[in-house]
């Protein structure tokens, strides 16, 4: 309960005092190209070979005749919109933006430089913090739907090559029963990963006292923290928003 307070007392101090729109706009935009630009390579991969194994695997037990193979399409985009496109990929930025966010921030706090941005009168909190948690409620859902695509294509591929089933099977799979709002509820868990993975990690980052290993400490609770708030934040909008 202490560091639960203490990270909502460290919340509040973000909108206080806080820096004029131009500044916080343009903060915000560096940001976003660092945690969304630097992390498309990784999502992109990723979401991909996920497609393509779940493909696989949904082939491999679907040995029934009585089951047509065009549930494989429909397996993979179930599977890849309602959990793996969002989850896994914020878990993979959790590892990634997570321990960026709180090693820079950690090595600022250890440098002084934070206190450098107080002595000048800026909130360092709203300065530093709020554009990276901004960045990342931008750039996640942006995320999350490249990883839906690949991941769906990658299915695709991995299905036509292997001869589990012919593309227009696929294509008929992917398009049965298509709900909409999956979509919706995909998106709003990204928005909801993405503003626990920033803003934990800024948090373990912000609060870094020592030195080198201090930083690297609060790197790995940080991502830790995340992983495990985005597994909790899962179940809960799964069982509100479905």
């Amino acid at each position: 309960m202490y560091h639960f307070g203490k990270y909502l007392l460290f919340m509040s101090t973000l909108v206080v005092r806080g820096e004029s729109p131009r500044i916080l706009i343009n903060r915000t935009i560096d940001e976003a190209i660092l945690i969304g630009i630097n992390s498309i390579m990784i999502v992109a991969i990723v979401s991909t070979f996920i497609g393509a194994v779940t493909c696989v695997q949904v082939s491999y037990n679907l040995t029934s005749a009585l089951i047509p193979r065009s549930t494989i399409g429909f397996m993979v985009r179930e599977m890849t919109i309602l959990e793996l496109a969002p989850t896994i990929t914020s878990i993979v930025l959790a590892g990634k933006v997570g321990s960026s966010i709180a090693g820079g921030l950690g090595t600022m706090q250890i440098t002084e430089q934070v206190d450098a941005l107080e002595v000048m009168g800026i909130n360092s909190a709203s300065y530093l913090v709020l554009p990276k948690i901004l960045a990342s409620l931008l750039v996640f859902p942006m995320l999350v739907t490249l990883a839906m695509f690949l991941s769906i294509a990658g299915g695709y591929v991995a299905g036509t090559l292997t001869g589990a089933l012919t593309a227009q099977e696929y294509i008929t799979g992917i398009r049965d029963a298509f709900i909409p709002y999956n979509i919706v509820f995909a998106l709003i868990k990204s928005v909801v990963f993405a503003f626990l993975i920033s803003s934990l990690s800024s948090f373990r980052g912000y609060n870094t006292a020592g030195g080198a290993l201090e930083v690297g400490a609060a790197s790995t609770t940080a991502v830790t923290n995340s992983v495990i708030a985005v597994l909790i934040a899962d179940y809960v909008c799964a069982e509100l928003l479905l």
